[in-house]
């Protein structure tokens, strides 16, 4: 292996039954590099990683690390880190109910005659923290006390202490704002300076061309082929990953008038004084049918919990709210499902995907929640709503019995938008659901929800990437440390007026 590279991977190939996910792929990472790692969902990127670090074994193939004589084989993440290769997951999979310093240190705690060195391991987990941007993180506390931002980042510096060669970031971004973003770069490039391998996988296009020197682009399990990012222009590294040419996204924005109509449609949603202690100050709204509300602001202001409130995920204290014309007292989530709400919720894995459950399984589990469990749905009906929304989402699965966790991130996604598309509701909150999804999935759901507010459904829709929102919406809410600031309506929609409403907390 040529000593300017760290790690080789040729011909990689593995399979699933009834779906190749990998067939003759090459991966090359050099010292000293930041490296995408690229693809539409189901492209193959995820089965590499895990082949790399032993959560799958492949079928075929053969891996090289620099300083390592041999093949490498990992059985397991253990095994990969031993050989230099850490790797951080777009889901951070850390134990929340344990100390920040003991996260850092799991299966490594420093040691003295009386068992665990406490007072050593909270000043080198500072210490450790203190790199990667995190002053003022008290380490004695739960990781679950704090945001899913910091707990990320704590992934990361934890990773970063192996002292690995190869640096695995899978979606790091996602949770991430600009500020932490731009910490996180820093934290790169210092790692890239002392020569360590870097693979980043993301879907933030402007993100690859800031900080990375090349991209490796998979499509359908197979090698499209490395490029130096300095030579690969946007549309064209696009192109490549949709295998076609890209369908402007700006082109499915429909016509401002369209999107004006429906202030004069009634109301589906009328929320007066709103809140909820600790997380969301009193607000009014009031949303349309037909229409798309969007909820915008940064990182903690309070997007998240408004929706929460409106659903009853998080029971209000204060105010009242109205659904279709009536009041609403929903004490639990239940109550609103069965009024004809939904709600996608932002943290996929935790609070969406039953991964031991099938992909009909996974879809038909609201509608029967919603029926009572003395309406049971016949297997009959079961099979031809799975097939119906299999089609209708075109998600990408060998049956639909196949288990939700062997999908790629944007066919789970899908998976849990049909699985309240099935209930018919009236009212459908969608927290996020393009995040660490790939350009093509992120069109077809962004296509949906003007499909369905077309239909008469109406739409919250909260998105950290801007432009997602500005093509998407009728209106944006603007929020910011837990308090409505105000609103953008249609005419109003375009990137400086938002970005100057974010930062200064009102319209304008």
């Amino acid at each position: 292996m040529d000593d300017s590279v760290v790690l080789s991977m040729n011909k990689i190939n593995m399979t699933f039954p009834g779906v190749r996910a990998l067939s003759d792929v090459d991966f090359t990472l050099k010292k000293g590099e930041i490296h995408a790692l690229m693809g539409e969902n189901g492209a193959g990127k995820s089965t590499l990683i895990k082949v790399l670090t032993g959560v799958y074994t492949m079928d075929s193939g053969d891996v090289r690390v620099s300083g390592v004589s041999h093949p490498v084989l990992n059985h397991s993440p253990e095994e990969a880190q031993k050989v230099g290769i850490s790797t951080v997951y777009q889901e951070v999979n850390l134990c929340p109910n344990i100390s920040v310093a003991e996260n850092i240190f799991v299966g490594r705690h420093p040691r003295n005659v009386l068992g665990v060195n406490w007072k050593a391991m909270n000043k080198r987990a500072a210490s450790i923290l203190k790199n990667v941007g995190l002053d003022n993180i008290d380490v004695t506390k739960a990781l679950g006390d704090y945001s899913v931002a910091i707990q990320q980042m704590v992934a990361i510096a934890r990773a970063v202490d192996f002292n690995c060669k190869v640096l695995i970031l899978d979606e790091p971004t996602s949770s991430l704002d600009e500020q932490e973003v731009d910490k996180l770069f820093s934290v790169m490039r210092d790692l890239k300076s002392r020569g360590v391998g870097i693979i980043f996988v993301t879907h933030f296009l402007e993100q690859v061309y800031e900080v990375c020197d090349a991209i490796t682009v998979l499509r359908n399990g197979e090698l499209v082929g490395r490029y130096n990012v300095s030579e690969l222009p946007r549309v064209q590294l696009v192109a490549k990953m949709l295998g076609h040419e890209f369908d402007d996204l700006a082109a499915i924005r429909v016509p401002d008038d369209e999107m004006r109509a429906h202030t004069d449609a009634p109301n589906v949603i009328r929320a007066v004084g709103l809140s909820h202690a600790g997380t969301i100050k009193p607000f009014d709204v009031d949303i349309h049918r037909g229409e798309v509300i969007g909820l915008t602001g940064l990182l903690g202001s309070g997007r998240s919990e408004l929706a929460r409130a409106l659903y009853g995920a998080d029971e209000p204290d204060q105010g009242e709210l109205f659904f279709k014309g009536k009041s609403l007292k929903a004490h639990e989530p239940i109550d609103s499902m069965k009024a004809g709400m939904a709600y996608l919720p932002e943290d996929r894995k935790e609070e969406s995907v039953i991964g031991d459950l099938s992909i009909r399984e996974n879809l038909i589990i609201a509608l029967q929640a919603k029926l009572g469990a003395f309406k049971l749905l016949p297997m009959a009906k079961q099979n031809e709503l799975a097939e119906k929304f299999i089609k209708a989402l075109n998600i990408k699965a060998p049956s639909p019995e196949t288990l939700i966790s062997q999908l790629s991130g944007g066919n789970q996604q899908k998976v849990i938008i049909g699985r309240w598309l099935i209930t018919n509701p009236d009212f459908l909150i969608l927290d996020e659901p393009t995040r660490g999804i790939d350009v093509g999935t992120k069109t077809e759901i962004q296509k949906l929800i003007l499909k369905l507010a077309g239909e008469g459904m109406t739409i919250m829709f909260i998105s950290s990437e801007i432009d997602e929102m500005l093509r998407t919406v009728n209106r944006l809410c603007v929020l910011r440390d837990g308090m409505k600031v105000g609103e953008l309506n249609n005419v109003d929609l375009d990137r400086p007026k938002v970005m100057a409403a974010i930062a200064g907390g009102k319209n304008s």
